[in-house]
């Protein structure tokens, strides 16, 4: 148990900038605090007609009808532009009819898929339902189109008939990436084959998520003893050669640290039961002596923060964060009747300071019955230039699931859940942040092991003190968070990270493994227990088969190691512009032209060698994440002294 008055010592050192942040700390509620602090309600349409807006302003979505319409309209404009592609008098660049014949598709496409998950009524679920397996269907042929094909190959091989930038002829690559993914370039029995296996690969996976995430009823007999005893207690990456070197050096430097970390936690195990022989740790004991560490230790708990996390209060720290470092601000918009899915849904406007407005984020944040459980962010609108010259703006949401705002009390979040919320507005930055001329490359359209970047970003400036001082005040008196429990909490949040940094690269071995040549040395299960010996410090659990509920090896199949090399990257930008200044604006000016404006429309690699100043290596990749444990675990040795 660490003394209070020792916390407070080494929280002076710690925070020494503090005060130098105090202008930019919330004193009063500002409008977005209130509005967000307060549930909002379902407007009454006083009109006594049909709701005057469709969802997400969408007039032909007054009703779920409107689907039909949509996707009908779709079909004849992709019919349009498949022609205009493959006509020898085409009159603008092949990627800007493909870019558009894109966008037709995605702007029915993801906002029927969306839709499809988030709204509670049926008959909306099912017209959206129907308009996905349409526009799916068009996608299957327009991916069997020789002509279309033909047309793009020439294109990318042989240059247009319209001079192309560097941006175009990259764009024109991705699309036709994405055509050969289904096999048309591949003889007709070999195409036919790509199209099998990967309808098969579709199935099966389906079915894998689904038992993967189905409960099993065991035995209580057949647990462990000491887990009974323990519940009762409470592609930046362009090869697959440089994700294995990535791997194996953090590997090498991870050993040491998380046998430190695992030594720890067996000396708790020790003093927790004595006169018990076997004292070697195993996989659920990590998650509990983590807890432990963070209530004894640093005398965290979930129930001391939360008052001090309004979701008013986190709101207006994000606005604070996003004009200090981007001048853009954050505006609480009013909803017309039938713009939105639930009553509870928030309409942010961002607005930067001299280019007006840059999009919408429509904030879904508040469990309900039926609502999918897992935070995430959609791509309703990506934004593009259009013929015009004027930009389309992009239209996001983000859902999360937080507790409901009661009548004495506003939502209040655990900081995990603030946690949550900075990576998932990282998300959505990227997508209001882009500039690109294509829709194809917008935002967070990029490749998988960049585009958690700017989301992992934001969680260091979660866990930065200094910008975790500038709003979190109690919702009741507004009285700022005492320095020693802003110190506390932002260093449980690095407890043991080398241990689970090196469980992280298991993960990502494994998954590289199993995706890799086949067949396997033996069933997934010794492939598992041989790679758990060789990349992770807890030893396999005999007759276990946890691979068979990791729901991740579908869909980020051979990518998980993306989590790893995005949050390397995300240390790296952080030591190099923010680590001294988390609210510079120079630095965050830089980092949105040099990194964010690009959406996908720059090779990942050279983006970030180019606004690092460094080649993006993976001993570099690794050296970034070492450097923050070292570092962490510096100032948590400082703390508990």
């Amino acid at each position: 148990m660490i003394a209070l008055v020792r916390i407070k010592r080494n929280s002076r050192i710690f925070l020494s900038k503090l005060k130098l942040l105090t202008s930019v700390s919330v004193s009063t509620w500002s409008p977005l605090a209130t509005a967000f602090n307060t549930k909002p309600g379902r407007k009454l349409n006083l009109s006594l007609t049909k709701d005057v807006a469709g969802l997400f302003g969408v007039p032909e979505l007054r009703s779920h009808e409107g689907f039909y319409a949509m996707k009908e309209r779709a079909v004849w404009e992709t019919d349009k532009l498949i022609a205009e592609s493959c006509s020898s008098h085409r009159t603008r660049k092949m990627v800007e009819v493909f870019d558009e014949l894109s966008d037709t598709l995605c702007k029915v496409a993801d906002l029927a898929e969306f839709v499809r998950i988030a709204h509670p009524q049926a008959a909306y679920c099912q017209a959206a339902e129907d308009a996905c397996v349409s526009i799916s269907g068009v996608v299957e042929k327009l991916n069997t189109h020789r002509e279309l094909y033909c047309a793009l190959r020439a294109v990318v091989d042989a240059g247009d008939k319209f001079p192309m930038s560097s941006v175009d002829q990259h764009v024109a690559r991705l699309f036709l990436f994405d055509f050969e993914q289904s096999g048309i370039h591949l003889s007709e029995r070999e195409r036919k084959r790509v199209v099998a296996l990967n309808d098969s690969i579709l199935h099966m996976g389906q079915r894998f998520i689904a038992g993967a995430v189905s409960p099993r009823a065991i035995s209580k007999d057949s647990l462990p003893s000491n887990l009974r005893q323990l519940a009762l207690k409470s592609s930046t990456a362009e090869t697959p050669d440089m994700v294995n070197e990535f791997l194996e050096i953090l590997t090498q430097q991870l050993q040491k640290r998380a046998a430190a970390d695992f030594n720890t936690m067996k000396k708790m195990k020790a003093a927790e039961n004595p006169g018990f022989v076997e004292q070697n740790l195993a996989p659920w004991d990590t998650p509990y002596y983590t807890y432990k560490v963070k209530r004894d230790w640093l005398q965290v708990g979930n129930s001391e923060f939360s008052p001090y996390f309004s979701l008013g209060t986190c709101m207006e720290g994000l606005n604070n964060l996003m004009n200090n470092l981007y001048n853009i601000s954050l505006v609480n918009d009013e909803l017309a009747p039938g713009e939105a899915w639930a009553s509870d849904v928030y309409k942010l406007a961002v607005f930067h300071e001299r280019e007006g407005l840059l999009g919408h984020i429509y904030c879904d944040f508040y469990e309900r019955p039926g609502k999918s459980n897992q935070d995430c962010h959609f791509t309703i609108r990506g934004g593009k230039e259009l013929p015009d010259g004027s930009y389309q703006n992009p239209v996001v949401v983000l859902m999360l699931n937080l507790p409901t705002p009661r009548w004495s009390y506003p939502s209040l979040l655990t900081p995990g859940m603030v946690d949550n919320l900075f990576h998932e507005m990282g998300h959505a930055m990227h997508s209001m942040l882009a500039r690109t001329r294509y829709q194809h490359i917008t935002g967070t359209r990029c490749t998988t092991d960049f585009a958690e970047v700017p989301s992992v970003l934001m969680e260091y400036f979660a866990a930065d003190p200094r910008v975790v001082h500038t709003f979190a005040r109690h919702y009741q008196t507004q009285e700022c968070m005492p320095e020693d429990m802003l110190v506390r909490l932002c260093a449980s949040k690095h407890l043991f990270a080398a241990s689970e940094m090196q469980l992280q690269v298991f993960y990502s071995a494994l998954d590289q493994r199993y995706h890799g040549s086949h067949p396997l040395e033996g069933s997934t299960t010794d492939v598992l227990a041989e790679l758990q010996k060789q990349y992770y410090g807890i030893p396999y659990v005999p007759n276990t088969a946890w691979q068979l509920r990791f729901s991740h090896l579908v869909g980020y199949g051979a990518k998980y190691y993306s989590y790893l090399l995005s949050r390397a990257v995300a240390a790296w930008i952080w030591q190099t512009y923010f680590e001294t200044d988390p609210l510079n604006s120079s630095s965050g000016e830089r980092y949105r032209q040099e990194c964010l404006v690009h959406g996908g429309g720059k090779p990942a690699r050279e983006l970030v060698a180019d606004f690092l100043g460094r080649e993006v290596t993976p001993a570099n990749l690794a050296n970034s994440l070492i450097s923050e444990i070292d570092s962490n675990n510096d100032h948590i040795n400082r703390i508990r002294q």
